[in-house]
């Protein structure tokens, strides 16, 4: 039995179809990805996912508003040396960068509380 023409065409052209979706969605994937693994290093303090440990004085991050968090993170990054406020978030907070912020905030807003 052979194989209609159409169905010989038919393959390459779904698959040349679907290819910008399947990159797409892999772009998407890279960048949860490193946004997840951003979020990690978070975890040490503020908890995995940002749920901070009951009773914990740090304070967890997951479910807070993206604006919020946006914020805190730019004025932590924004505090000079000598300031009497200055803590180890001060420190952590010049590591990343506006977009990585922002991806940040994002994560731990979209995490449940």
């Amino acid at each position: 039995m052979r194989t209609p023409r159409f169905a010989k065409l038919a393959l390459p052209l779904l698959c040349l179809a679907l290819s910008p979706l399947a990159q797409a969605q892999s772009a998407g994937t890279k960048e949860a990805l490193y946004t997840k693994s951003l979020a990690a290093t978070c975890a040490n303090c503020h908890g995995t996912n940002g749920k901070a440990v009951d009773g914990s004085s740090v304070p967890s991050l997951a479910g807070l508003d993206k604006g919020y968090i946006v914020t805190k993170m730019k004025a932590f990054k924004d505090t000079k040396p000598g300031d009497p406020s200055v803590t180890v978030m001060h420190q952590i907070s010049k590591g990343y960068n506006d977009a990585q912020i922002e991806s940040l905030a994002g994560y731990f807003a979209a995490q449940k509380k």
